[in-house]
């Protein structure tokens, strides 16, 4: 087993994670491991044609080889862009601290 190397694949739902460590022949591709590690099985929704795939949070092809020691992360497909998002929290905070400030304009300061 001396000639194989060590490598993990990670995938996360909201309810559930798993991350399985196989050991695969040097020059495996990420892709291949994916294939390899039965991850498909425990998620039937991962699709290699859309998920995206990332060595330690960085973008990875499918077709890069791995390097003993790598984790392969399958990456679920995003329900709300991330800059959209972070607008309508920055809109809302915005109309919460107007309308705090209108609800406290008919008050008196009180005497020191």
């Amino acid at each position: 087993m001396s000639d194989l190397i060590t490598v993990e694949v990670a995938y996360a739902r909201p309810d559930e994670q798993r991350i399985i460590e196989l050991h695969v022949p040097p020059g495996t591709t990420a892709g291949e491991a994916v294939e390899r590690s039965g991850i498909m099985d425990y998620f039937p929704e991962i699709d290699l044609a859309k998920n995206k795939l990332g060595i330690f949070g960085k973008l990875s092809k499918a077709d890069v080889q791995l390097q003993s020691g790598d984790r392969v992360e399958i990456y679920r497909q995003l329900i709300a862009d991330p800059k959209e998002a972070r607008k309508k929290r920055a809109a809302e905070g915005k109309v919460m601290k107007k309308g705090a400030r209108e609800a406290n304009a008919g008050r008196k300061a009180s005497p020191a």
